[in-house]
């Protein structure tokens, strides 16, 4: 029976794509090579068995040495051959095979013939070759021949050669630096490709200094430079100069002018190149950014996608710090929209998004709508924190931005699109209180359906939390008691802890809580079941309408007071015994990686997957260290031990650094001093703290390796040591920081305003104030949003003597880049509220 045609469109999925490759094996594959060894060479036949071998050495087949060796002697009886295909094969092939220095020289003397044939193609192909299958003392003699070849009057020889030397100025530097005359003869050259491998060579030479640069630059933008790849290069070591050289884009720029003359070259690449180099400038004004801006623009309306998407890319960067210089090309913007190309329309909405005014809310987000079916998750992604952003901008449009985002929510998309959705939603919720009420609705109709663990967890967890505090909330138990009946255990768990908070804040809601709180006690799961016996316990009162007390919210909505990390490691680390676990015993600053930890490749786990760093081993280390010396003995309980502070160079003969112990009076500092050269033995090393470090050493016998009788003395200065005062607070972290802030009540509360001087951004003056203090940053408040003109920052920690701070920062941008702080402060004792102001003002 016939088969019935199909169309190759009908089923891609199914479809494989033919491979001339396929199902070829090494071994058939070397049998094959014994071609090379006939007589009468097949050129044809020799070449597509070449292009086996490099197929199978570039999908990474191993060959070992003895095949390696019996190909590459094979492939060099092939320079027989008058074939230039053939040839160009065997340039290939050596070259990928890499021969061992003793095989490297079979082949040395038919390269360095090729290398001065009169065919250039052969010349050219030899000279990449021999640079890389040879080492430093073959490249001596043949160093001549590689000069002549930079300024060979064929482009493609000059470019080979200037090729080779980027290569090899990573083996062989000393060698390369010696062609600077003939580099800087090719820069002149009338070939492009010649003028831009020579730029990239020269700048390579001297790329270490910087003042040399400085001139190559100088000289170069003075015209000429004429391919366009070479102004592009140009271009971007042009920017490196300025950024390096801190240059004031006032007053007399010849650097700026040059960037700009670019921007009225003919060479589309070349213009777009500096216009991304004038929007990427530190500093840069408005006025300056209006010719990069205005080419960008033309280029929106170009016919080559990839002119359309390199400007709107830029523009988008450009939006994100000057949103204002790029509103005169919002129209144009509009039309990308439905661009064929789903990057370009990507970009364009997120840029609108940054730049559009309220009275465009409505417009755009009626034109996104059709717009987010067509667009992969990791675009929608970039919508989304683009809505974000444009709502906190304009929190009265909240409702249309809060009902698309609901929308998208339940459409067909992947765990890190559903998760940007709610996150998004989170924010709005906290930020803007009039959006509470809907966005909790919103969630709730999410975990109906979600069927993500984590995102039902998370959203429970914050419903708990906000749930309570809204006008009606008896409206939620319904959609949270669903989870406890439907979902997984680890939902259903999560369920029964958000039902108890409702309990505990709305003592109308409880005894309807009671009722179902009990029903839980006999699900399959045992977590489930004792958490509900937990609450019903913690609750009390028989369910009836009563207060709840304020430890049962305390306990419910406070902090445990200590790092979760650090509890895991202590309980892991607790040895059952007749004394109970004691939860004082944690630590409770968050400890960063030791430094031995720090310095190893490869390790750097983050998040809450990643294990636990032990922070006891060295607090509790400390500890017994200090509490062993009978000097310290008698200073109480060690409050904080900081990270070391480097008082040495890294590459000097002594390695010194100190770690400052904090104590409730005292204040002790552990100098650990390391030796870094084998033969000297150090000995009686002491620290005067105010002068200078003495110690006397003896020098070491490397043959006996003992010791020498006569020491001699030595003093070695370190540098200055600072106590400041982010040493005497420990980084403590809250779950919850309303809850928290709330519960500290305002009888303890400083509130004042700052004038925090001209600053980069709006992150470097929250990073300066959060370092200042040496408080743990809450809820992600550390991490300001792009072109963001004002944000709240909220700080936890433990003063010492043990006193709970609570910090919450408003920072705002007012002339120019002039940054103004409002500081409220928190804590248990209003000295120490106090004390952290008078550290702000005088930091």
């Amino acid at each position: 029976m016939a088969q019935p045609l199909v169309k190759k469109d009908d089923d891609r999925d199914d479809e494989m794509d033919y491979s001339p490759f396929m199902g070829i094996e090494k071994g058939a594959v070397l049998q094959e090579a014994r071609v090379f060894n006939d007589p009468q060479l097949d050129a044809r036949r020799c070449s597509q068995v070449i292009t086996k071998l490099l197929y199978l050495l570039n999908q990474g087949e191993a060959f070992t040495k003895v095949e390696a060796t019996e190909v590459f002697f094979s492939v060099t009886k092939l320079f027989q051959s008058k074939d230039i295909g053939l040839r160009r094969m065997v340039y290939l092939i050596i070259k990928e095979l890499s021969p061992s220095a003793d095989e490297v020289i079979i082949v040395t003397s038919s390269l360095m013939k090729d290398m001065n044939s009169r065919t250039d193609m052969y010349r050219a192909n030899a000279i990449r070759v021999l640079c890389r299958i040879t080492d430093g003392t073959l490249l001596t003699q043949i160093e001549r021949y590689l000069k002549q070849a930079i300024v060979d009057k064929n482009p493609v020889v000059a470019s080979a050669a200037l090729v080779s030397g980027i290569h090899l100025l990573q083996t062989n530097p000393e060698i390369v630096k010696r062609w600077s005359n003939e580099v800087q003869e090719a820069v002149q050259s009338r070939a492009a490709l010649v003028q831009f491998h020579a730029l990239a060579l020269l700048h390579q030479i001297r790329q270490n200094d910087r003042l040399a640069v400085s001139k190559l630059v100088t000289s170069l933008t003075k015209g000429s430079v004429r391919s366009p790849l070479a102004q592009c290069l140009l271009i971007r070591y042009t920017s490196q100069v300025i950024r390096e050289s801190g240059i004031s884009q006032t007053g007399d720029r010849p650097f700026y002018d040059y960037l700009e003359s670019c921007l009225r070259h003919k060479a589309e690449m070349v213009i777009f190149e500096a216009a991304r180099a004038i929007t990427e400038l530190n500093g840069v004004t408005t006025r300056e950014l209006t010719p990069a801006i205005t080419v960008l623009q033309l280029f929106l309306s170009s016919s080559k996608p990839v002119l359309r998407f390199a400007a709107v890319r830029t523009l988008n960067k450009v939006a994100m710090t000057h949103p204002m210089a790029v509103t005169n090309c919002n129209i144009d913007m509009e039309s990308l929209i439905s661009d064929q190309n789903r990057s370009i329309a990507t970009l364009a909405i997120t840029t609108l998004l940054k730049t559009g005014n309220e009275s465009s809310v409505d417009r755009l987000m009626k034109q996104i709508t059709n717009f987010m079916s067509d667009i992969a998750d990791e675009f929608k992604i970039v919508v989304v924190e683009a809505i974000r952003s444009l709502c906190l901008k304009f929190p009265l449009k909240y409702r249309s931005l809060m009902n698309f985002l609901s929308n998208i929510l339940r459409e067909e998309g992947g765990f890190e699109y559903k998760k940007a959705i709610v996150d998004s939603i989170v924010i709005l919720i906290r930020d803007i209180p009039d959006a509470k009420e809907g966005g909790l609705l919103h969630l709730c109709e999410f975990i109906e359906d979600c069927e993500f663990t984590y995102l039902s967890t998370q959203i429970l967890h914050f419903l708990g939390n906000e749930g309570p505090k809204t006008s009606d909330p008896s409206k939620y138990i319904r959609y949270i008691y669903n989870r406890v009946i439907l979902e997984n255990a680890t939902v259903r768990a999560s369920a029964v802890s958000t039902l108890a908070k409702f309990g505990a804040l709305v003592d109308s809601l409880k005894p309807r809580i009671f009722v179902l709180l009990k029903r839980c006690l006999f699900d399959s799961d045992d977590e489930v079941r004792d958490r509900a016996t937990l609450y019903l316990n913690t609750l009390g009162g028989d369910g009836a309408v009563v207060e709840t007390d304020e430890e049962v919210k305390e306990f419910l909505f406070g902090s445990l007071g200590v790092p979760l990390t650090n509890l895991e490691t202590s309980l892991k680390n607790y040895e059952p015994s007749d004394e109970p676990f004691d939860i004082h015993s944690v630590p409770k600053e968050v400890k960063s990686q030791p430094l031995a930890e720090k310095k190893a490749p490869g390790k750097k786990p983050t998040g809450l997957a990643a294990p636990p760093v032990a922070p006891t081993s060295t607090v509790d280390a400390y500890e017994r260290l200090l509490s062993s010396i009978p000097e310290f003995a008698g200073y109480g309980k060690l409050f904080k031990s900081s990270a070391p502070v480097e008082l040495t160079e890294a590459e000097t003969e002594y390695a010194v650094n100190v770690v400052k112990h904090i104590f409730d009076s005292h204040v002790v500092f552990q100098y650990n001093c390391t030796n870094t050269i084998p033969e000297q033995l150090l000995e009686n090393v002491s620290v005067i703290v105010d002068a200078s470090e003495a110690e006397e050493f003896a020098e070491v016998d490397p043959s006996t390796g003992e010791a020498e009788e006569d020491g001699v003395e030595d003093e070695y200065q370190l540098e200055d040591l600072e106590v400041v005062s982010a040493d005497y607070m420990l980084k403590v972290g809250v779950s919850n920081f309303r809850n928290a802030w709330e519960s500290l009540g305002a009888d303890c509360e400083k509130i004042d305003e700052y004038g925090l001087g001209p600053m980069e951004s709006l992150t470097e003056a929250v990073n300066a104030v959060i370092s200042l203090l040496g408080m743990q940053p809450c809820e992600g408040t550390e991490v300001v949003p792009s072109n963001s003109r004002s944000h709240t920052c909220l700080l936890s920690g433990v003063y010492i003597g043990n006193l709970k701070v609570l910090v919450r920062l408003s920072f705002g941008v007012g002339g120019p880049k002039e940054v103004a702080m409002k500081l409220a402060v928190r804590s248990e004792d209003i000295s120490v509220s106090d004390a952290i102001h008078e550290i702000v003002a005088s930091g």
